[in-house]
C-alpha cells in the first residue's frame, strides 16, 4: 500500500485532486502568482517545484513529463523558455507562500503562492549560518566579561606587589637626641638662624 500524502485530500478522489493541482499549477505558471486556500497552496508547492525542476533539465523527455500534468502548450513553453532560465542558479525554493487572512464567505484561511523572481546569490544561502554564528559570538561575548572581571580583581594586588618590589623603601633620617631630650638635627640638615650659637656649637 502506498504511503498517503500529508494533509487532507483535495476534491472527492485522487483523480480529482490531480486535476485540481494541475489546474492550479497551470494558473501559477501563467500568471506568476495566484491566491487560493492555504491547504491548496501547501499541496501545490511540491508539484510546482517538481515541474520547474523538470523544466530546468530542458530535454525532450522532461518536456513530455511536464506535458502529462500541464496540458496547455503555451504555458509549457513559458515554463521552459522564461521560468526555467530564471531559476537556473537557484538550487530549490522556487515558490513562496504568504498568508493573507481568511476568506469573507466561509472564513477559510487564504494564501498567495508566487514564483520567486529575485536573482539568486550564494550569500542568501548562508543567511541562517551567519545568524547562527552571530548568536554564538554574542553568547561568547556575554561569557567573556565574566572572566576579565575576575582577572581585573587580581591584577591590582599583583601590581602592588610588583611595585613594592621595584620601588626602594624610603626610611626617615635618624634623629640624634642631645642632653635633656633635645633633638639635634641630623647630618645634612641646616641650622636655623633663630637658634643661639651655643646650641649650634654643641
Amino acid at each position: 500500500m502506498p504511503t498517503p500524502t500529508k494533509g487532507p485530500r483535495l476534491g472527492g478522489g485522487p483523480s480529482h485532486e490531480r486535476l485540481m493541482l494541475a489546474n492550479l499549477a497551470t494558473a501559477l505558471f501563467e500568471h506568476g502568482r495566484i491566491q487560493t486556500t492555504e491547504t491548496k497552496a501547501k499541496r501545490l508547492r511540491p508539484v510546482a517545484e517538481r515541474l520547474i525542476t523538470f523544466a530546468k533539465r530542458g530535454d525532450l523527455h522532461s518536456r513530455r513529463r511536464v506535458m502529462t500534468t500541464i496540458r496547455d502548450k503555451g504555458v509549457v513553453h513559458v515554463l521552459f523558455t522564461e521560468i526555467a532560465p530564471a531559476m537556473a542558479e537557484r538550487p530549490g525554493g522556487y515558490t513562496r507562500i504568504t498568508k493573507v487572512g481568511n476568506r469573507k464567505g466561509d472564513n477559510a484561511p487564504m494564501a498567495v503562492i508566487e514564483l520567486v523572481r529575485e536573482p539568486y546569490s550564494p550569500k542568501q544561502a548562508t543567511v541562517k549560518e551567519a545568524e547562527a554564528a552571530t548568536k554564538r559570538s554574542a553568547a561568547d561575548r556575554a561569557e567573556a566579561p565574566a572572566a576579565p572581571a575576575a582577572e581585573e580583581t587580581t591584577t591590582p594586588a599583583e601590581e602592588s606587589t610588583t611595585s613594592e618590589a621595584v620601588e626602594p623603601e624610603i626610611t626617615e633620617a635618624p634623629v640624634a637626641e642631645g642632653p635633656a631630650g633635645a633633638e639635634v638635627p641630623a647630618e645634612g640638615e641646616g641650622v636655623t638662624d633663630d637658634a643661639p650659637e651655643s646650641d649650634a656649637k654643641a
